[in-house]
């Protein structure tokens, strides 16, 4: 309750922070990302900027001081080339989103993929279980790359097979076009596209029948709360993890980089949830 009658300030020295993406009108990381600031008593603000120049995006962010930035659909693999420095794990995984900025030098990392595999950990673990990644962007690259860290054993899932066979060669794992994709034989199936997000929320990435009550399935789109992938998993009996869990994971990593603070991770949860209930 505090978090919600704290009033936010704003002044000469409120440091900015923002989502870049296309589309972002649907994002709820000001939501998040604001409360966690007056929570923590942090003078700064956290915007949505739709963005579809990106060179003119990161050119802004240096003039205007904006310190740090997340990254979503469709910029986290081509801003990379845009970045002063990329850090090592975010470099092996091939995209970027989270960017920070000190005194107008960027810095790319990923905090996709350690959110995803403590949402995930969660529930199941990953080690030696089959692993079914369905897409080949940006966060298929993130979540890919924590299961082969983890140890599990990855099969790259996407219509585009060029685009899913370069994942999978990359990431020395196996391919299967999603057009073949049955479902038979894994244990955790993990959906990185945006299909079911707000507005298109009739849609699925797979068919029922891929789904199997011995399952764990995890769907990164948190908006919105239940998709129906995720309703579909729970009525076939599997195990399911929400995209909440993972949002609000690598959110709290990327509002700790920014800030040097402990992230005020239930409280940045509690506000997620909140404001997709509201939308129902």
């Amino acid at each position: 309750m505090a978090a919600r009658a704290a009033i936010l300030t704003v002044d000469s020295n409120t440091r900015l922070y923002g989502v870049i993406g296309d589309p972002v009108s649907h994002s709820l990381s000001p939501v998040m990302h604001n409360a966690a600031f007056r929570q923590s008593g942090y003078n700064g603000v956290y915007v949505a900027f739709h963005v579809t120049d990106l060179p003119g995006a990161v050119a802004g962010i240096r003039i205007l001081n904006i310190r740090g930035c997340s990254v979503t659909i469709p910029h986290k693999v081509a801003i990379m080339d845009l970045l002063d420095h990329v850090d090592s794990m975010a470099r092996q995984i091939g995209a970027v989103n989270t960017i920070v900025n000190e005194d107008g030098r960027l810095s790319g990392f990923n905090s996709d993929s350690p959110g995803a595999m403590a949402a995930l950990l969660e529930k199941t673990p990953v080690a030696r279980r089959r692993v079914a990644v369905i897409g080949a962007g940006g966060a298929a690259r993130a979540l890919a790359h924590g299961v082969v860290t983890h140890g599990g054993r990855l099969t790259i899932v996407n219509r585009s097979e060029d685009k899913g066979c370069q994942l999978a060669t990359e990431l020395e794992s196996d391919f299967c076009p999603l057009a073949d994709f049955s479902g038979g034989g894994f244990d955790i199936l993990i959906n990185t596209t945006s299909v079911g997000m707000t507005p298109k929320t009739d849609q699925m990435p797979v068919s029922h029948a891929c789904l199997r009550p011995a399952m764990t399935v995890m769907d990164i789109v948190y908006n919105p709360l239940e998709t129906r992938l995720i309703r579909a998993a729970r009525d076939a009996g599997c195990t399911v993890v929400d995209g909440v869990a993972m949002f609000v994971h690598q959110g709290a990593i990327q509002f700790e980089r920014w800030t040097g603070k402990k992230a005020p991770v239930q409280l940045m949860k509690k506000m997620i949830l909140d404001a997709l209930r509201q939308k129902q």
